[in-house]
Formats: structure tokens, sequence, C-alpha cells
């Protein structure tokens, strides 16, 4: 695992060229797509308003911001009506009577009300450039492409222990093996900043309402259809996100996502793939299962530290999975000033302490929620568990200080 995971860290670092591809290319002409802009939002007062106003915000032109609100959530229905009075000829709320919810729900609630070419998902709490949709609109009529994925950053790396390796994880992702996957012609989506052909979305029947990762469900059937997916990351108009609030958070967001990839791995559509793509989509697909045996060995590899009697030459032998483990943390550490060289901000010795010292909670934790979303699947535990958003860090940079210009609610 620690070998494959150093393979996709890499990729987008194998030559300056490669770098600089993970970016938006080429020059940003005049706009000529429009956009409808879905942002479902329960239980989300805290958030809410600042998202749907800041993308309102937007420089394009033809630009509709569509929030969907349960019906029984009226605080976050006030916030959304808010920002709707703000910008009335831009933002508009759909509201969404489906039951039990989820955010595929909402979103399928929302797709016939959708006027633009190019549909786009925002998750509430997200903090949007407003030039960013300018330049989707050019990736889009440049590439051809039926998908582009935009970056999304988790920012506030300095909130809580586990939150560095948090956010080099959604820089790795973004950066490198979104590109990776893409370049192989598989792959699973992020939940937002991810935009697609209204077209071709409403030729593959939307999203899956019954699926705990709509997104990777989404990128998998859209990819053994196949369409193109072009991924841009770029450090001056990702999407900004928190981090989760607390250790428990961050479990029950890995479990849900977890049992979404085992779901979608059993679904099959990735079957219909070419040979070498369905090996990429397997091994990618079947993740949480590689996770939850290696969180269910870490005690028998302790008992055999411990106990086991066994020749030299065999002892020595076990240590040959720490090379490719020992590198991935190196690799994380340059990563972690590459991040903080992208963002501005300079790194300090806790940063990096915090990095290498968390490598082997983060990773229990990880293989936790991984074991919890094997067995959730095997009971039929199917319910959506929601991750909190409590905003503290919207309009701050990565170093906690206030941003200028950005709005507040």
């Amino acid at each position: 695992m620690a070998a494959t995971t150093l393979w996709w860290m890499l990729h987008a670092w194998r030559t300056p060229e490669t770098l600089s591809s993970t970016g938006f290319s080429g020059p940003i002409d005049a706009p000529r797509l429009s956009f409808s802009l879905l942002v479902p939002a329960r239980h989300e007062q805290a958030v809410l308003a600042r998202t749907l106003i800041r993308l309102a915000e937007s420089q394009h032109p033809d630009v509709e911001v569509i929030a969907i609100i349960g019906h029984d959530d009226p605080e976050t229905e006030i916030q959304a009506r808010v920002a709707e009075n703000a910008f009335p000829h831009r933002i508009r709320v759909v509201i969404d009577h489906s039951w039990p919810k989820n955010k595929p729900k909402a979103l399928m609630t929302a797709l016939p009300e959708c006027r633009g070419e190019i549909i786009g998902v925002f998750d509430a709490e997200d903090d949007v450039d407003v030039r960013l949709l300018r330049f989707v609109d050019s990736a889009f009529r440049r590439t051809g492409a039926d998908i582009v994925q935009s970056g999304v950053q988790l920012i506030d790396f300095r909130a809580r222990w586990f939150s560095v390796r948090n956010c080099l994880e959604y820089f790795f992702w973004f950066r490198s093996r979104l590109h990776l996957q893409a370049e192989h012609g598989f792959i699973p989506l992020g939940g937002n900043t991810v935009f697609v052909r209204a077209d071709r979305l409403r030729a593959a029947g939307g999203w899956n309402t019954e699926c705990l990762a709509e997104d990777c469900e989404l990128g998998v059937r859209m990819s053994s259809l196949g369409a193109r997916t072009v991924v841009a990351y770029d450090p001056h108009v990702v999407t900004r996100e928190e981090t989760p609030p607390s250790v428990r958070a961050l479990l029950k967001q890995r479990t849900r996502w977890n049992q979404g990839f085992l779901q979608v791995y059993r679904a099959g559509l990735w079957r219909a793939l070419p040979r070498r793509r369905r090996i990429l989509a397997r091994f990618t697909l079947a993740q949480p299962f590689l996770q939850a045996f290696a969180g269910l060995a870490v005690p028998a590899s302790i008992a055999m530290v411990l106990w086991a009697r066994v020749p030299v030459a065999v002892a020595l032998l076990s240590f040959l999975p720490a090379i490719p483990v020992l590198a991935t943390v190196a690799f994380e550490i340059a990563g972690l000033r590459d991040f903080c060289r992208s963002y501005y901000v300079r790194p300090r010795l806790s940063d990096y302490l915090r990095l290498v010292l968390g490598t082997v909670p983060y990773q229990l934790i990880l293989s936790a929620a991984a074991v919890r979303a094997v067995i959730r699947e095997l009971v039929g535990q199917r319910g959506w568990e929601k991750t909190e958003h409590v905003g503290t860090f919207l309009g701050e940079d990565v170093d906690g200080n206030s941003e200028s210009g950005l709005v507040t609610t």
C-alpha cells in the first residue's frame, strides 16, 4: 500500500513540465458557457449564506446558484433566503422534500431546475475564488472535456493534531493522484468543485441517490461511458475548506467515503472498462478492504515483534515494507514544504513534528474507519453520516490570518 501510495503521490512531481500541467493551462479568454451551481445544505446555517454570496459574486457573467434546503431545516433556509434576497437574479432556493435526506437526493431534486450548460457542485462551507468559473469555462472549450474537476484544498493545517496530515491528503489527491487517474481513463470524482456538461449528466441519469459516495459513483459511471475528464489544481483558485472538527467527525467522514467505495465496487460498473483500467479500478475501489486489513494486522504485528522467534534472514526481510513507508513519509515532509510555499506561509518545526509523529495514529484512524465501513456494509447499515461544518476558519489563510475582501455574514 505504501508503494502504490508513493507512486501516485510522485506523479505530479516527475518533471517540471508535469507539475506545471496540473494547473489550468492556456489563456483565459472571454467566457461563453452558462453555469448552474448546486449547493446542497443540511443544518449548515453557520456557513451557508457566506458561501452562496461568494458564489454569486463570481466574475463569470452567466451563473445561477441553487441552494438546496431540506423541508425540515428552517434555520438553514433562513440563511439561504438572506443570500437569495441579496442576489435575487443569481441565487435561487429549492426545497428538498425527499426522505430520508442525503446529498445525492438533494442534487437530483435540483437537477430539473438547472438552466446552465454546465452543472457544478459545491459544499455549503466552501470558500470559492470569484475567478474560478472563468478558468473552468476556458478549460471546457479548450479541451473538449465532458467533466472538469478543479482543486479542493483543506486549509487550516494547524487547527488540530491531525489537520496537517488531512490537508496534505487533499494536496496530493487533487494535485497528483486525480491527474494520474484521469490520464489512465478511470477517475473517482471529488465531492465538490466538479463541473459536468448538463446534457451528459442528464443522459447518464444524474446521481445515484442510494450511494454514500455519489461523487465516486458518478466518476466511475462516466468513466465507463467514455466521458473525458480534465483535472486542474491551481493553488490560486482552489476551493478552500476546513478539516473535520474532531477525530470522531473524521472517523465518520472516512467511514462514509469507504463504504461508498465498497458500494461502487459491488455495483460493478467498472467491469465495463478496458482491462488495464479495470485493474486500476479494482485496486482503487477495494482500498477500504486493504486499509481494514492493515489496521487489523497491527496488533498481530506487535505480537510478532514481542514474542515470535524467527530466523535472522526472515527478520531482516520483514523490514522491507519499511522502505516504501519511510520513503512516503520523507516525500510528505517535502510535500509540506511545497504546500506551505504554494499558500505563502512559512513552515514551522512543530508542523513537521506533527506530520511525522502523527503518521501512525492517523493511519490507525483511517484503518478504524475502513473496518467500520466494511462492517456497516456487511450488516446493511447505509445511513448518511454527515460531516459537521463549523466555519471557524472560513475567511482565514492557512496561517490563521483574516483575508481582506472576503464576504462575512
